[in-house]
């Protein structure tokens, strides 16, 4: 039967890579939370921009079907003006 036998310094030496990986891990989970939580807010964000833009839209076509509207009958008016003289 064989035995290892670990020296005490390489155990602690073992024992700091241990808790650096620990610690790695740690702050690895943090960032990702934090990217998440990031994340989250921007697609919030993108949601907003994109109702507000589809409102945007909807209005600039309404003022555009307003104006053809408008250009119509200043268009009349100007041809009875012109039938006047």
């Amino acid at each position: 039967m064989s035995t290892t036998t670990i020296s005490v310094d390489e155990f602690q030496a073992l024992e700091q890579r241990v808790l650096r990986t620990v610690e790695l891990i740690k702050t690895e989970r943090e960032a990702r939370a934090a990217a998440e939580e990031e994340i989250t807010a921007l697609k919030e964000l993108l949601d907003t921009a994109s109702a507000e833009n589809t409102q945007l839209t909807n209005e600039l076509n309404s003022l555009k079907q307003e104006r053809q509207q408008v250009k119509g009958r200043v268009d009349a008016m100007l041809k009875q003006l012109d039938e006047l003289v």
